[in-house]
């Protein structure tokens, strides 16, 4: 019997999307999560902390390729760090990591976390796979929804993004997990570029509402790096295919275009 691929993060939003797609390709797979769940055919969980080091040596026991998908807001650096030591050990053959455009060029505490965390894959000693994708349609619809709340919207100025379909970037994860190391691959980012104030009133569009636009500036070296594009990818990037338009037609149900 093949030996399990340990998923972080397996019931995030990328997790979520990712678990079935190896479950298709005919791979057992066990999840790590911070609380208990109930195992189904051919997914285990296990119950561990990246952030403590709790039970993560159980979890990666016996692995054979280790895909990080778990993130939060802060200490990824940290939790990918002991993640990377506890595989070593395990002796797993592939670390597969999902990282951020831009890593290593704004100037943010998410971002310099994310780095950290590349660096400590790269350094653990095991061959390692790193992919770097933009921010995805869930993450850019929810800082939509509640900035168009508001009775007056913000918009800062010169801030673009190139947002991508989670459903490409798990695609593309489940393809570098089964296949050989690659070191850092290609970054992947959404088909197109768009300002904020774009996908601010698309969504207003889509959500049949009526709010003044107010631009605001982002200050600081933050301010300047997204002014100057240090966020995108123009040139090397690989391109999903869903765009921006048609992932908010699918969530709010009216067309953008």
């Amino acid at each position: 019997m093949p030996a399990p691929l340990l998923v972080t993060g397996g019931t995030g939003t990328l997790g979520a999307l990712v678990v079935p797609l190896l479950r298709a390709a005919g791979r057992d797979v066990r999840v790590l999560s911070r609380h208990p769940r109930d195992p189904s055919p051919g997914v285990e969980q296990v119950a561990a902390d990246l952030l403590t080091g709790d039970g993560v040596e159980r979890a990666v026991a016996g692995a054979e390729v280790v895909l990080h998908l778990a993130g939060g807001p802060k200490g990824d650096d940290r939790a990918t760090a002991t993640l990377a030591r506890a595989a070593a050990g395990a002796g797993v053959r592939h670390l597969v990591l999902i990282s951020v455009v831009a890593a290593d060029r704004v100037p943010l505490g998410y971002f310099r976390a994310k780095l950290g965390a590349e660096e400590a894959v790269s350094g653990s000693g095991l061959a390692w796979t790193t992919l770097r994708a933009a921010q995805f349609h869930d993450l850019v619809l929810a800082v939509a929804a509640k900035m168009t709340a508001l009775p007056v919207v913000p918009v800062p100025g010169g801030l673009r993004f190139q947002p991508v379909d989670a459903r490409d970037v798990a695609a593309r994860l489940v393809e570098l997990a089964l296949g050989a190391p690659a070191g850092r691959v290609r970054d992947l980012v959404g088909p197109a570029v768009l300002g904020m104030d774009e996908v601010l009133r698309s969504h207003l569009r889509a959500t049949g509402r009526r709010r003044p636009l107010l631009p605001v500036r982002i200050p600081g070296a933050a301010g300047r790096a997204y002014r100057a594009g240090d966020n995108l990818n123009l040139d090397t990037a690989d391109r999903g295919g869903r765009t921006w338009e048609d992932f908010l037609e699918e969530r709010v149900g009216v067309a953008v275009g």
